[in-house]
């Protein structure tokens, strides 16, 4: 009986032994699974953070600069030929015969002055004259006579060349009297303000009546006239485009009242010189204006086609892809491992939308477009993929 007892209680001892064994490697079954569920779970959010922490970047890839570029720069039109007119004789403004737009020729008369004050100064002078014609024949006579008496030795010589001197002062006051009147007759003719040359009146400031002073530095001007059969653009040539700049390149020239139409202009000269303000060239382009289509006065956008330089191995890139940095001018790049190296790059002419860099970019090289301030070098990115095209709709 007791050794039965004894049996059965050691058969319970293992089974509770078993029992416990199985508990415990449950539980560190149960505890190890929690430790690998724990370092997954830790894991992927840890790569949820590192996916939301790689900036999704856009790329392109610089193109060779062997093609002609166009280059657009703003334009002032102005007339071929273009004067103010101001009066040469001082009155008052007895009528004017021209108004503004209205074509003239040369030398015709568009307005007259009445000057009292003038036709007074002018009878003067050829009473003047008169009198200096009656002394010169006087002096004359007596000079003669007084020659002859030298001969005879009845005077003195030193009486003689008296009288002589004084016929030859007199004449030369003659003289001056005769060119204070021509000088005068030649005012008077200025009574009538006409062209220089052909065109159309522009502007006119005076009225009848008006008390008109000579010259230019006491009032207004009478009238503005301008030739607008030939215009002049000119354009300030930034120093980068200066060397393309040569006579006779053609330009197209668009005009903002003149949409969907534009107009031929040949580079007839440059100053030669660039500006040290601006560093600029000033560049004189002429368009044929028969038509009278055009205004001087206007703002117009040129189009210079340069051609391009065979020999240059520069590439050109958009422009948004520049990193304006403390140390200069640098684009971003992606390596092969998909991580930012900035690059220093030297450029060369600003084509509006791209820029040519002549040093420090290879043509494989993949830019960032737009690339954000906070990039930082080795920055882990990742390239977005471009587009899908949509395929036609099949009918």
């Amino acid at each position: 009986m007791d050794l039965r007892y004894s049996t059965e209680q050691q058969r319970r001892h293992r089974g509770f032994a078993r029992g416990g064994v199985v508990i415990a490697v449950m539980i560190v079954a149960l505890a190890a699974w929690g430790l690998v569920s724990a370092h997954r779970a830790r894991a992927q959010r840890q790569e949820a953070v590192d996916a939301q922490s790689v900036v999704t970047v856009a790329t392109t890839t610089p193109h060779a600069a062997s093609e002609a570029a166009e280059v657009t720069l703003p334009g002032s039109v102005q007339a071929d030929y273009e004067a103010a007119i101001y009066a040469r004789t001082a009155g008052y403004l007895k009528r004017w015969l021209v108004d503004i737009g209205t074509p003239v020729e040369s030398g015709q008369v568009l307005a007259e002055i009445d000057a009292p004050e003038l036709d007074q100064q002018l009878r003067q002078a050829e009473a003047d004259v008169a009198t200096a014609r009656a002394n010169r024949d006087i002096a004359d006579v007596t000079a003669e006579r007084w020659r002859g008496l030298r001969n005879t030795d009845s005077v003195s010589k030193q009486e003689a060349d008296e009288k002589i001197s004084s016929a030859a002062s007199t004449s030369a006051q003659l003289r001056s009297a005769e060119a204070n009147v021509q000088r005068l007759r030649e005012m008077y003719g200025f009574k009538k303000i006409v062209a220089p040359f052909a065109g159309v009146v522009t502007a006119r400031n005076t009225d009848v009546g008006q008390l008109i002073t000579a010259g230019s530095s006491s009032g207004p001007e009478l009238f503005r006239i301008a030739d607008t059969r030939r215009l002049r653009v000119y354009v300030h040539v930034p120093q980068i485009y200066a060397a393309a700049m040569k006579p006779g390149l053609v330009a197209k020239v668009v005009f903002p009242d003149r949409p969907g139409k534009s107009y031929e202009a040949t580079l007839e000269r440059t100053s030669s010189a660039l500006d040290v303000a601006s560093r600029t060239l000033l560049a004189q382009l002429m368009i044929d204006n028969t038509q009278n289509e055009l205004l001087p006065g206007a703002y117009a956008e040129v189009h210079f086609e340069l051609p391009a330089d065979q020999q240059s191995k520069s590439l050109r890139v958009p422009a948004n892809t520049l990193l304006f940095r403390n140390d200069g001018l640098r684009v971003a790049t992606v390596d092969a491992n998909g991580r930012v190296v900035t690059k220093p790059v030297v450029i060369g002419r600003d084509y509006g939308t791209e820029i040519e860099i002549v040093q420090g970019l290879g043509k494989d090289d993949v830019l960032i477009i737009n690339p954000p301030d906070s990039l930082t070098e080795q920055a882990k990115v990742r390239i977005a993929r471009p587009a899908a095209t949509p395929s036609p709709a099949t009918s």
